[in-house]
């Protein structure tokens, strides 16, 4: 009887899982005109993308105990690699850092793009900031993943012939960084820190991360091209405190604004699951404020400098999650295609071989897609006067 039962129990699961899926592709989210630029660029590159798990284990620093973790004396990293099969030659490598309370796996739209496109991508589950992390996600240990950005730089470069999941080699001088939220926090640390930036970073993109924490000063350490991705209707890190004014504060940077995106809806698994939603922070807000106590004035991410580093609070943002009621938001799949159109033509206007290859992925970020999509706005740099 119990076994009749558990088959009848995982035929209706089965059914409800084919109907989901049947309702999906019924629905797809709306994309670009056809015919137009962006349309075209949101087909996958020329190349198929292959994928591999891998684990990098740092045996010079250690990960910190929290709550019922003792802590280890070293940093395992779970990592997978993105790559386009049967291409040789030199390849860009990008280091894609996750969000707090997520996986390696939440920037795998960015990641297949990208690799479909000749590029190599490579993401970690943090040790102690992913959700499976024992004793819990850590916020505080994001002064330790600019660390891992750069050991996993060393690792994939490093990686003999016979351990390349991937043909040809890493061009060292074509080397990127994107993160989501925290893992924007990760990539804006990495790239300009004075204590803990890479310069072997040449562009870098952060994903609704936050920047209310940084002085001016703080961009002033590398003259890297930087971009900014945010949606208005993020309630977690708020666009007017952390993104609105990057274009007149940050030299060199650009802006792309989302209108009516959300901060969850960058996420990978937001296209499917949250499709239908009227806005998919009202989900992911519950799931981080049970792991945050923020407080007004109060650094949420100690260690990772003060003043004389560019570390301010006399800039302090709104407190996340505090929007009720939250507005209708776009679906997350017509976030992810700006997103992605964003993250492959900014690497594009630094990385491509030729300078007008170079120029045309400029002029496709600047104008095409802003075009193409009435919700996206971008803005560059405009120094005061």
């Amino acid at each position: 009887m119990l076994r009749k039962i558990t088959i009848g129990v995982l035929a209706i699961l089965g059914l409800l899982v084919a109907g989901v899926a049947g309702l999906l592709a019924l629905t797809p989210p709306p994309g670009p005109a056809p015919g137009s630029p962006s349309a075209s660029e949101l087909r996958p590159g020329p190349h198929d993308v292959g994928s591999t798990d891998m684990t990098f284990v740092d045996g010079s620093r250690p990960t910190p105990g929290h709550n019922d973790f003792a802590g280890a004396s070293d940093r395992t990293l779970t990592v997978t690699l993105w790559y386009p099969e049967g291409a040789g030659g030199e390849h860009p490598l990008v280091v894609y850092s996750h969000g707090f309370m997520s996986m390696r796996s939440g920037g795998t739209y960015i990641a297949r793009h990208l690799a479909s496109h000749g590029y190599v991508v490579v993401s970690a589950d943090y040790p102690a900031t992913n959700y499976w992390a024992p004793g819990g996600p850590n916020l505080v240990d994001v002064i330790s993943q600019p660390g891992d950005v750069s050991f996993l730089l060393d690792s994939v470069i490093g990686l003999a012939e016979a351990q390349r999941p991937f043909e040809g080699r890493i061009d060292e001088q074509r080397i990127g960084a994107v993160g989501l939220s925290l893992g924007g926090l990760t990539t804006s640390l990495t790239t300009f820190h004075p204590r803990l930036r890479d310069p072997r970073v040449r562009a870098a993109v952060s994903i609704a991360g936050p920047h209310a924490l940084f002085s001016d000063a703080f961009f002033d350490n590398a003259q890297t091209p930087y971009l900014v991705i945010a949606a208005t209707g993020d309630a977690m890190v708020d666009y007017a405190s952390h993104a609105a004014d990057v274009p007149s504060r940050v030299r060199g940077a650009a802006l792309l604004t989302i209108q009516k995106g959300t901060h969850t809806g960058f996420t990978d698994i937001a296209n499917p699951l949250f499709r239908f939603a009227e806005h998919a922070d009202s989900f992911g807000c519950g799931a981080l404020m049970e792991n945050i106590r923020p407080e007004r004035g109060k650094n949420p991410f100690p260690g990772i400098g003060d003043a004389s580093e560019g570390i301010v609070l006399d800039r302090d943002g709104a407190l996340p999650c505090q929007r009720d009621p939250l507005p209708k938001a776009i679906t997350p799949g017509r976030q992810h295609m700006m997103t992605v159109l964003g993250v492959t033509h900014f690497l594009q206007s630094v990385f491509a071989d030729a300078p007008e290859a170079r120029a045309a992925a400029a002029r496709r970020l600047s104008q095409d897609v802003p075009a193409d999509f009435p919700e996206a706005t971008f803005l560059r740099h405009t120094p005061p006067g």
